[in-house]
């Protein structure tokens, strides 16, 4: 359950501190949908996947929810958890849902911003909660609903949309598939510093939307429980073959190299250059 640098706002970390509230929110219902990699009918395996582990991750999970509830709930006033908009498969937005880790109603006079590093609005239960990834439990049942998925990119707030696809080529791309509570780039690369790592991240995300199957989501959880655990990026990388930052790179710049090459259609990782 990784966040690329979570807010409880945004759970971005910060590339300004500029507040970002005059930003237009993007109007996704006049977006044509992106075109989906792959058909519907070759991703039941996905879906399944989903609800199986989320089920058996949430009755796992319930006695820690509780306990984090009551943490939060006596740390600071206002409620456990808390809703934001996000955008989905091809722009469409939904609500999530998190454990609250900031003072309530923290955005009111600054509006929608992304945090930083020290930001004085966490509380201190909720920097163990983030360092924990406990607070992102509640998006299991976005997992549910079909909003989300356990593995793909993680989701951005509407408001931040325009700024990095004006600064960022491609960057809408990632919304070809279904966002996830983990992902390629969470497990490979540290949270958000500046608008260059957000790039960096886009194209672990476009690597992953090109490259979808079970195999690699299934290394990709395996990777994501190891982090939690505190194992480092470069063991993770290494014990669950995690594709290489090179050929991620390449596949970035050049994406007329990942066509035809068959793993796009039926979930197998066709060897390209130290992929893995």
């Amino acid at each position: 359950m990784l966040a690329d640098s979570k807010t409880q706002s945004s759970q971005r970390p910060s590339k300004t501190d500029v507040p970002l509230s005059r930003i237009e929110a993007t109007s996704t219902r006049d977006n044509t949908p992106l075109p989906f990699p792959r058909r519907k009918r070759s991703l039941t395996w996905k879906r399944c996947m989903d609800v199986c582990v989320s089920i058996a991750a949430l009755l796992v999970a319930a006695p820690v929810l509780l306990v984090a509830s009551a943490l939060v709930k006596l740390a600071s006033r206002g409620p456990v958890f808390y809703s934001q908009t996000r955008l989905g498969l091809h722009g469409r937005p939904f609500t999530i849902y998190k454990i609250r880790t900031m003072i309530h109603d923290c955005e009111r006079l600054t509006g929608a911003r992304w945090a930083s590093a020290r930001d004085p609005r966490i509380t201190a239960v909720g920097r163990f909660l983030r360092r924990s990834h406990i607070d992102e439990l509640p998006q299991l049942w976005n997992v549910l609903r079909g909003q989300m998925s356990l593995v793909g990119p993680r989701p951005e707030r509407p408001e931040f949309v325009p700024q990095l696809e004006k600064v960022i080529p491609r960057y809408r791309e990632r919304l070809q598939v279904l966002p996830g509570v983990t992902g390629l780039a969470q497990v490979q690369l540290p949270p958000d510093t500046d608008l260059a790592s957000v790039r960096r991240k886009l194209a672990y995300d476009l690597y992953y939307v090109k490259r979808v199957g079970w195999w690699l989501d299934l290394r990709i959880l395996f990777a994501t429980a190891g982090h939690v655990l505190g194992l480092p990026y470069s063991a993770a990388r290494t014990l669950f073959r995690m594709p290489h930052g090179q050929a991620v790179e390449l596949a970035y710049q050049q994406p007329e190299l990942d066509l035809g090459k068959g793993s796009l259609m039926n979930g197998t990782h066709a060897p390209t250059n130290g992929t893995h």
